[in-house]
């Protein structure tokens, strides 16, 4: 439900996942291999007269230097721009608040419930079930409208059907204390502790 871009986030691991085995890869082959070993000798040498070269021809005037390592300084800005951005995108879409209207019968002014009241109420109600390994409740907000996400970790044994089927009870009474009524994503998961097969249940 949140705004984290995933699909960038597989790529990006994936990418740097195939970098890190080429590297140990290499460095396995060199330790291991001396025919390798000499060619990367060879290369790194050419490589390195290569770089010599482009730079002595790249240099600027007046000063001597390079623009070539100007050029490099500022693809490392991009690279650390992006880095920076991707991290600011991560987990994007939580929301503060559950309801904001402006009443003009009843109370003439704003009103605006905060996430967390709803938040404590389920988890408070979820807290007292012995059948639950543990209850997290979030508020997002998806396509500019709040929504909230109950993820349940039920103990082994315990049905789905009947765990999502209360939360879905003590969601449309809060509903009904709150007077409004808010989309809600209920998550049954899986995990070690509870070795319980994951559904999942929109409301």
């Amino acid at each position: 439900m949140n705004g984290t871009p995933r699909g960038l986030n597989r790529v990006l691991l994936t990418l740097i996942g195939v970098l890190f085995l080429a590297a140990g890869a290499l460095a396995l082959a060199l330790a291991t291999t001396p025919a390798v070993a000499l060619w990367w000798q060879g290369w790194a040498h050419g490589a390195a007269d290569q770089l010599s070269q482009e730079a002595a021809r790249t240099t600027l005037p007046g000063n001597g230097g390079s623009w070539l390592w100007i050029v490099v300084s500022l693809l490392l800005v991009l690279v650390v721009v992006g880095m920076v951005a991707w991290v600011a995108n991560q987990g994007k879409g939580r929301a503060n608040i559950l309801a904001d209207e402006y009443d003009e019968d009843a109370a003439a002014g704003r009103v605006a419930i905060s996430g967390s009241v709803a938040e404590q109420a389920l988890k408070d109600a979820l807290g007292e079930r012995t059948d639950l390994l543990g209850a997290t409740v979030t508020t997002y907000e998806v396509q500019g409208q709040p929504a909230l996400k109950v993820r349940i970790l039920p103990r082994q044994g315990v049905s789905p059907r009947e765990v999502a089927a209360e939360v879905s009870a003590l969601v449309e009474a809060l509903d009904l204390v709150l007077g409004i009524r808010t989309p809600v994503l209920i998550s049954i998961g899986a995990g070690a502790r509870a070795r319980f097969t994951r559904a999942e249940r929109v409301r």
